[in-house]
């Protein structure tokens, strides 16, 4: 790889994990990128927590973050914040609660790097969850890594990658948009779909999004994360975010979304009693794993029942 010319701001949107976050930055101030052309931007929003001191406490490292406070609550106002005081030619967004390894940043811009002929808009690196308070096997189906493709290269369109691990070209956002604010997290609602609308974007905006499974991070979930009432919460409000995005997608290439919503409609309302019968059954007959699982999928669909007769009434 030629030595790097482009400029690169890692933006790391943060609420209520300083603990965590500390471990991100360990990783981050150690990128073998130069120091003159990479800037690191923790975007506070609005954390109870001890995460500015956090921050401060990795000041003097060759690499030291940068602290800003942005007090609309959603990832997304974070990361729209974070465009507006981004200096760098490429944007990584990474969450707060990854492992990287020093060679992170130069991975996930390798291809911007190396094919300036190409109109790449983005580039993925690979997310691999772990789980450092173990993990129960019922929930362990329900994750992965994302393993679009072996090499770098495009992505197919269809293929969304996560946010946790994702470089944008800067100037695409005044050129297509930034990103939904209805959309992504909000404190404790675990509404996703963050990444969505703007990959689409790029795609109709005739760039290519690729895939870098050299830019490994890890995806720390902890045990908060794996009971029954975080996943099957986050089932509902995946479901709600998918709803939502369909519903804008189809405004904003001109389309109706009625048809949508009613065969999902009527997919959902006999998923969700199927998929209930089918958790209360497995329980009776002592799989409480297998249970769990069907009682979170019928959840899923409560939640897209929940989304698609707002959408109908024109909520959100």
């Amino acid at each position: 790889m030629p030595p790097p010319t482009l400029s690169v701001t890692v933006a790391i949107p943060t609420y209520q994990r300083a603990a965590m976050l500390r471990e991100t930055l360990a990783g981050l101030v150690q990128q073998d990128y130069p120091a003159p052309l990479l800037e690191i931007l923790i975007v506070d929003n609005n954390s109870p927590d001890n995460t500015r001191e956090v921050v401060a406490g990795f000041s003097g490292a060759a690499h030291a973050p940068k602290y800003v406070l942005e007090t609309r609550q959603g990832a997304n106002y974070a990361r729209n914040r974070a465009i507006r005081e981004a200096r760098g030619d490429i944007i990584i967004f990474g969450d707060d609660d990854i492992l990287i390894e020093s060679n992170w940043v130069s991975e996930i811009v390798r291809p911007f790097q190396e094919n300036p002929a190409l109109r790449i808009g983005a580039v993925a690196g690979e997310v691999i969850p772990v789980f450092p308070d173990g993990c129960p096997a019922w929930v362990a189906g329900f994750h992965g890594p994302q393993a679009f493709r072996s090499d770098p290269g495009p992505l197919r369109r269809g293929q969304i990658p996560m946010s946790a691990s994702l470089a944008f070209l800067r100037s695409t956002f005044p050129e297509l948009g930034y990103f939904d604010t209805e959309l992504g997290r909000k404190g404790g609602v675990v509404f996703g779909g963050d990444e969505n609308l703007a990959i689409k974007r790029l795609l109709n905006g005739g760039y290519e999004v690729w895939f870098a499974p050299a830019a490994r991070a890890l995806h720390q979930m902890p045990g908060s994360r794996t009971t029954f009432k975080y996943v099957r919460k986050h089932a509902f409000d995946s479901a709600r975010s998918r709803v939502v995005g369909r519903v804008r997608d189809d405004r904003d290439e001109g389309r109706g979304s009625t048809g949508y919503l009613l065969s999902r409609l009527a997919g959902n309302v006999a998923k969700a009693p199927a998929f209930a019968l089918l958790g209360a059954f497995n329980f009776l007959i002592l799989r409480a794993g297998a249970g769990k699982k069907a009682l979170v999928r019928s959840w899923r669909s409560c939640g897209y029942l929940y989304q698609i007769q707002r959408s109908l009434r024109g909520k959100i």
